[in-house]
């Protein structure tokens, strides 16, 4: 606060006010005393007194306003400022001097957060570019915790497209927050026959002047199956030395024994012992071999010499038909012949067991997100893929969420290896498989699953997507 000959002044106005009357006040005292000195008359005194209180006075004001003026102009450029208006420059009352000098400074302060402001902006477009990119799902929401943006992997939480829940709260999404951790619950209706299992991460950032939240899924489902599958080679692994520990020496026994044996019915009792401690250790030694990383050649493949040879196989092992409808955008697929040709030969072993009439292999290639209510694996980015769907009409399935727990099988005789088998060599080409029941208007999943001895004709369908290049 100012003070000067005591008299204080809270504001810069109130500085200038005083300081200008203080000034004011001798110059009339001194025309005053001239106008008496002269023998004025009382009324010629009080007219120049008047002229030049006016004088005075608007002089006082123009100073007052112009040096006003330029911390009006600043306080202009800061508003502007404070609203992320960079381009508003206030222009200075002078070109010289300490008012000069200041509003330079403020106009290169302005230039200045102008780039790092336009800087920002190309950041925050590219993580928006970003995040359209990215095959994990990722929600970004604003200060209000509305849902203004997410990629197209959105559709892998709700099978609709994001732009429908613009706007919307997490908890109308199905997030709720816990202990400080964002969770997503699946309805019943948006899952399918793999379960759901999301990690989601947080993160915050600043656009335009507003706090937002981005959320992260992770997909922790592959992690899971990993270590499944390493579990279950672990225990194959401790089995098979076991078994092969202990059926060794039996085999070598009974081949022993059945050598010297003179009776036909004790010779035939040690064959049958051999054949099966053979067959056990083969079956070990195979699921352990399958369920391995394989070394996959990689190599383009014309469509129809691949599926002509499974054709001739099966055609006549259908009672109507075994067809293959093909796209016409479609000639070529990358893969390894041989283990590819193993996957569809245990898919079309499935349907001729399954007492399936006729069968279909349709491919075509897909660009959006679902065919059929089928969904596109998680771990795909959004662009073409080639889709494989073996589709007939045998038996549905009961329990879809076990066909692919190795050594589970629906059959009588199955060793729960082939599917387990088709998924390892799907997902090593970086592509994905799923099952479904066919729907039917004769009969529907519930009958199976209330009377699994029950066989309905409403068959599967398979659906395989194959990267159309290699990975």
């Amino acid at each position: 606060m100012a003070k000067l000959y005591g008299i204080k002044a809270g504001s810069l106005e109130q500085y200038l006010n005083q300081h200008l009357i203080l000034l004011m006040l001798p110059l009339l005292f001194l025309v005053f005393l001239v106008t008496w000195q002269l023998s004025w008359p009382w009324w010629g005194i009080a007219f120049s007194e008047v002229l030049i209180l006016i004088y005075v006075y608007r002089l006082t004001s123009a100073i007052k306003a112009k040096t006003l003026e330029s911390f009006q102009r600043a306080s202009l450029q800061l508003d502007a400022i404070a609203q992320e208006d960079y381009k508003l420059y206030a222009r200075a009352s002078f070109s010289q001097g300490q008012v000069a000098s200041f509003h330079q400074q403020l106009n290169e302060l302005s230039a200045e957060l102008q780039v790092k402001k336009s800087r920002y902006d190309q950041h925050v477009f590219l993580v928006y570019q970003l995040i359209a990119q990215l095959d994990a799902p990722i929600l970004v929401f604003n200060a209000k915790q509305q849902l203004t943006f997410a990629n197209e992997a959105f559709y892998q939480l709700k099978k609709q497209p994001w732009q429908l829940f613009r706007h919307a709260s997490p908890q109308l999404i199905g997030l709720t927050k816990q202990e400080g951790q964002w969770c997503f619950k699946v309805s019943d209706a948006e899952t399918n026959n793999e379960s759901e299992c999301w990690q989601i991460k947080q993160s915050e950032f600043i656009d335009s002047g507003e706090q937002h939240l981005l959320l992260f899924f992770v997909d922790i489902q592959s992690a899971l199956r990993a270590s499944q599958l390493n579990a279950w080679q672990q225990i194959i692994r401790v089995l098979g030395h076991e078994i092969r520990n202990s059926l060794t020496p039996v085999s070598s026994m009974a081949e022993s024994l059945a050598d010297k044996a003179s009776n036909e019915r004790d010779k035939l009792a040690l064959t049958v012992i051999t054949e099966r401690c053979m067959h056990l250790q083969s079956f070990v030694e195979r699921y352990a071999s399958i369920s391995k990383q394989s070394t996959l050649y990689y190599q383009t493949i014309s469509v129809n010499d691949f599926f002509a040879p499974l054709m001739a196989l099966y055609n006549t092992d259908y009672k109507h038909a075994f067809t293959v409808q093909l796209d016409s955008r479609v000639e070529t697929m990358i893969g390894d012949n041989s283990f590819l040709s193993q996957v569809f030969i245990n898919l079309l072993k499935n349907a001729k067991e399954a007492a399936a009439s006729q069968a279909s292999i349709q491919i075509s290639i897909q660009t959006g997100l679902q065919k059929n209510n089928q969904q596109v694996s998680r771990q795909h980015n959004f662009t073409e893929m080639l889709l494989i769907e073996v589709i007939d009409d045998g038996h549905g399935f009961s329990n879809l969420a076990n066909l692919f727990v190795p050594l589970y099988s629906t059959k009588e005789q199955g060793q729960g290896i082939g599917l387990s088998f088709c998924r390892n060599i799907i997902e090593q080409h970086q592509g994905s498989i799923s099952i479904v029941n066919n729907v039917s208007s004769k009969a529907s999943t519930n009958t199976l699953t209330s009377d699994s001895t029950k066989k309905v004709k409403q068959g599967i369908t398979v659906a395989i997507y194959l990267p159309v290049k290699a990975v």
